[in-house]
């Protein structure tokens, strides 16, 4: 039987995963290696066909056996964490590594090993520091030395790949840990100097130059990264720019951040020999690259798509609800969009103190595209000194359809604006616990505290106050509150929602798309309108995270009357 096109070791990593995806959309029969099988679910879910997959089981740390035979061999495996013992790094790190090569010798089809190292690995010679550099980069030294002697002696054809720090969907570790804490107002400063250089290399340009390798010459070994990316602080500062967020305007060196307590810096000791001024020889990999048809991504524009990644998932949190997504300019405010922002059938506004996601049990059970942003200054959108009506307008300035919108609480009543204004850009307005028509908000909304005791809620806590049962998801709308300024728009918004009730309620005579009202009934209107009002039996509030069966049913019936 001929052998398998490729092996791939660690197939179910961050990076391993991307490869066998690539590999397999080349048409190459793939054996990956494989505890327990999260690699399959993940591939579908990428669309990729895993007919020509094969999943084999493997434990690296010891020697090989029983594997299918194979022409090119990938290892991708390796313990990449800080704070590692020392005996566990080297398991996998170099251990492994050399369990994965000698295999390999030993295969009689074999073509090429292409192996993972690391940008700053492959430039140490000499015994490395596990003092100084800690378990997890000063085992990836040693691997790859003694990876390379091995090879040698054993004469296999190897090629090692150094990467920059991988960006991509799913990475939640080591630069993105600073993004993490520039996005939740934790990054006082940034460390190192103006001249830190932090590498990185785009995930999918990565797989795509792997799976091209073994065309190329043997023993020649590469640095995978972008030499365009900014400078730290200039890094920093272009996500920060993209995300709406304030980019720290010091530096903290390195020496200095060394000798603070952890408690104080929230940097890892292990992360701070990372941050050098350090460059690194790529004109190899820039070379075959360009020679195999491979252009890397803008460094900006992969910063950019990366941080919106990290957004939607909340660094790792959760799964994002719906794609497309991520920050747009909109009216002053860098807005988070999520869904199709040109031929939505649905917009849906959220209320305070929600955010797009909230919207996720309702849309779910509606027909046809939708868009959801999160309003300016709440959830995960930048502020705008501009009034919400010109953020509204400007939001739908690209909608090709005439969507129902679906707007809920203090959202309501800009949404009837527009409807006013703008009666030909819609098909109707579906009004969902409508403030301006229901009795006051809690005295929290009124009260001084409502900012600080908003931004110590825990989700429960949250559930709580919003009276929805536990369990209900809203531990998204708990995370917002906690990020600067968010707790203080929120109740900001709801008190003067509160002293523009009696407008509002003025406007629904003007209003002439069709409206449907849907309440909950323990939270009823207190004054009557001319507009069909649907009451949902024990519901409150927050009926489109409880009921969302029940008022997934009324927007069909809105669209039916237009």
């Amino acid at each position: 039987m001929d052998p398998l096109d490729a092996i791939v070791f660690g197939a179910t990593g961050f990076i391993g995963r991307s490869l066998v995806a690539e590999l397999l959309t080349q048409g190459q029969r793939v054996a990956a290696t494989v505890r327990k099988d999260t690699l399959t679910p993940w591939l579908i879910s990428q669309g990729i066909e895993t007919g020509n997959l094969e999943l084999v089981t493997a434990d690296i740390t010891r020697p090989l056996s029983g594997l299918p035979e194979v022409r090119d061999v990938y290892n991708t495996a390796g313990r990449y964490a800080f704070g590692l013992g020392v005996e566990e790094a080297r398991a996998t790190n170099v251990t492994g590594a050399l369990h994965v090569l000698e295999w390999a010798a030993a295969r009689p089809s074999l073509r090429r090993l292409v192996h993972i190292s690391g940008y700053r690995v492959s430039a140490v010679d000499g015994s490395p520091d596990y003092a100084g550099l800690g378990a997890y980069e000063a085992s990836k030294i040693e691997g790859d030395q003694a990876l390379r002697a091995r090879a040698r002696e054993l004469n296999v054809p190897l090629n090692i790949v150094n990467p920059g720090v991988v960006i991509g969907p799913g990475q939640y570790i080591g630069l993105a840990t600073l993004v993490e804490d520039l996005w939740n107002g934790r990054l006082p400063a940034v460390p190192g100097s103006a001249d830190t250089f932090v590498p990185i290399t785009v995930l999918d340009h990565l797989a795509r130059f792997m799976a091209r390798l073994p065309t190329s010459p043997a023993g020649v070994h590469h640095w995978v990264l972008d030499d365009t990316t900014p400078r730290l602080p200039e890094l920093i500062g272009t996500i920060a720019g993209h995300t709406g967020t304030r980019a720290p305007r010091r530096t903290v060196p390195v020496g200095l951040v060394r000798r603070l307590p952890r408690k104080l810096t929230g940097a890892d000791p292990e992360t701070l020999s990372f941050l050098s001024t350090d460059r690194y020889p790529t004109a190899g990999a820039d070379a075959f690259a360009t020679d195999a048809g491979l252009r890397t991504p803008a460094a900006t524009d992969a910063l950019h798509t990366w941080a919106d990644d990290l957004v939607a998932a909340r660094f790792g949190a959760t799964s994002p609800w719906l794609r497309p997504y991520g920050f747009h300019p909109v009216a002053g405010s860098r807005t988070w969009l999520t869904g199709d922002r040109h031929r939505p059938d649905h917009v849906l506004l959220h209320g305070a103190p929600m955010n797009a996601d909230l919207w996720a049990p309702l849309a779910s059970l509606l027909t046809g595209p939708v868009l959801a942003p999160d309003l300016p200054g709440l959830g995960r959108s930048s502020a705008t000194a501009q009034p919400m009506d010109s953020w509204l307008a400007e939001l739908l300035d690209p909608v090709q359809t005439r969507p129902l919108l679906v707007a809920h609480s203090l959202a309501c009543a800009p949404a009837l604006r527009f409807a006013i204004d703008h009666p030909t850009r819609i098909s109707g307005l579906v009004l969902v616990s409508p403030s301006f028509l229901q009795a006051p908000a809690s005295p929290l909304a009124r009260s001084p505290l409502a900012a600080p005791l908003m931004r110590r809620m825990s989700p429960a806590r949250l559930a709580h106050t919003l009276g929805v049962p536990n369990g209900v998801e809203v531990k998204s709308a708990a995370a917002d509150l906690h990020r600067p300024g968010v707790a203080r728009r929120v109740a900001a918004a709801l008190r003067a929602d509160i002293t523009r009730r009696s407008k509002s309620r003025a406007l629904l005579d003007q209003v002439s798309v069709p409206v449907q009202i849907i309440v909950g009934s323990t939270d009823p209107l207190v004054t009557p309108v001319a507009h069909p009002v649907t009451e949902v039996a024990g519901a409150g509030h927050y009926l489109q995270l409880t009921h969302p069966a029940q008022v997934a049913h009324h927007p069909g019936a809105v669209a039916a009357r237009t």
